[in-house]
């Protein structure tokens, strides 16, 4: 999503960086790029106004460290800033109350039923015992489509396809919430094209009869300066308690998420980052500005890792490993664990510099790859997979011609596979070799 503005405040700070001194002339020269690459991201033009203008009194009126390069404390100062704009911290949910009742707003079309069964199956990962509202008279698809998505998260939903009231399904659903012990109420509500007094004065009633703890405004980051011209509309008839941001994966400027909360006054407290279920998470003010200023973000891949890796699992493979025992099948399944983090485009963009090296590396050409080899071991037989030495030529043209692929491909993928045990094999023998000798490394092992 900030992918141009990344890369045009990574310009400009690759100019700082070489900077001997902070000057009121190279100061001005440096936050004119930065505000200009502000406004081609769609940020409000008066908050990056008043953003440049912070900067630049922080850059001018701070003592320059003498351990720190003039340049570098200047970038520290935009980050700073950044991380203000967007907020400061992350902001949670209001889980008190028992039940917690959570409205999910906002125009047609933004996302609010595949929000709603997001954030119910992030409440559940983290102990909660959420229910699914669905509150949307008028669109019969929306409560098909969060029963669907309940079904998949094995969650429950409140469903009343005849009911056109909207303050009666809010009163059962409450009701069926105190009898099942569900503490917290996501209610998936209707949207329009555009904002109206009917729809406005609907949402205030439902707001008042169950006595909400969260309104939620759901946009799509897509719409840009649009998304903060709503929110401050919703704001004003609801008393929203914060944002969920949709789309960040798609193209968009980052404008609606750089203004928000400057305009609004109230918080982003999740971004949807993809289609599916999983990919949908807090949002860090700071983390946001690191990935935005091309720092990286590696706390968040840490948390995806750890979500995706079972550590009983991984035990056993370590183990496995230090034997020489790892075989195709157990490499097939930390390919789908690695699939599971997400495209690696993603997870590449976490990194620290993973901007640049997303510029010259063909991710997609990798990503085929990973497909191919699980394709390919996916044809073989549990035997196959366990002893690969059995694959004569008849096994592997079989096994080319059920995943697509050549007999060739299919060979150097076996050759790398062999290459990669051996090593492994390797480290195993060094490792015990080590905890013989009490962790010393054994004689000559670095002479020259």
């Amino acid at each position: 999503m900030f992918d141009s503005l990344s890369g045009k405040l990574q310009n400009v700070f690759r100019n700082l960086r070489g900077l001997g001194h902070l000057s009121e002339a190279n100061v001005a020269d440096s936050l004119r790029e930065v505000r200009l690459a502000l406004l081609e991201a769609d940020v409000n033009f008066k908050v990056a106004r008043d953003f440049i203008d912070r900067v630049k009194a922080k850059a001018l009126g701070q003592q320059v460290v003498q351990t720190i390069q003039p340049g570098q404390q200047m970038i520290k100062v935009i980050h700073d800033e950044l991380v203000d704009l967007l907020g400061a911290e992350h902001a949670g949910l209001a889980l008190a109350h028992n039940p917690t009742c959570i409205l999910m707003v906002g125009l047609h079309g933004s996302g609010k039923t595949t929000s709603s069964g997001k954030l119910a199956r992030l409440l559940h990962k983290q102990g909660r015992a959420p229910l699914l509202v669905a509150a949307d008279v008028y669109r019969p698809a929306a409560m098909d489509q969060l029963a669907t998505l309940g079904a998949k998260l094995e969650l429950p939903v409140f469903v009343r396809q005849e009911e056109k009231d909207v303050l009666r399904i809010a009163r059962a659903a409450l009701e069926l919430a105190a009898a099942q012990q569900r503490n917290v109420l996501i209610f998936d509500t209707a949207g329009r094209l555009q904002i109206d007094e009917p729809l406005v004065q609907e949402l205030v009633r439902l707001r008042d009869v169950v006595k909400a703890q969260e309104i939620l405004l759901v946009l799509d980051a897509a719409t840009g300066q649009e998304a903060v011209n709503v929110a401050t509309h919703f704001d004003r008839a609801l008393g929203i308690t914060g944002a969920v941001l949709t789309k960040l994966d798609g193209d968009a400027r980052g404008g609606a998420a750089l203004s928000f909360k400057a305009v609004v006054g109230k918080p982003i407290k999740y971004v949807g980052v993809g289609e599916k279920l999983e990919e949908f998470e807090p949002f860090h003010p700071e983390r946001m500005a690191q990935r935005i200023l091309g720092m990286g973000d590696v706390v968040s891949l840490v948390e995806k890792a750890a979500e995706a890796v079972d550590l009983d699992t991984a035990q056993k493979l370590e183990e496995k490993m230090r034997k020489g025992q790892f075989t195709l099948e157990d490499f097939l399944g930390q390919l789908r664990q690695m699939r599971s983090l997400g495209p690696l485009e993603n997870l590449v963009g976490l990194l620290p510099g993973g901007g640049e090296m997303l510029k010259s590396a063909d991710l997609s050409k990798s990503e085929k790859e990973f497909r191919h080899m699980e394709a390919m071991i996916c044809a073989m037989t549990p035997q196959e997979r366990r002893t690969p030495q059995i694959l004569n030529a008849r096994r592997r043209l079989r096994i080319a011609n059920g995943s697509g692929v050549k007999v060739s491909e299919l060979n150097s993928m076996l050759q790398r596979f062999g290459q990669m045990q051996q090593m492994m094999k390797k480290m195993g023998k060094f490792q015990k070799m080590m905890a013989r000798m009490g962790g010393a490394p054994p004689p000559g092992l670095f002479r020259r």
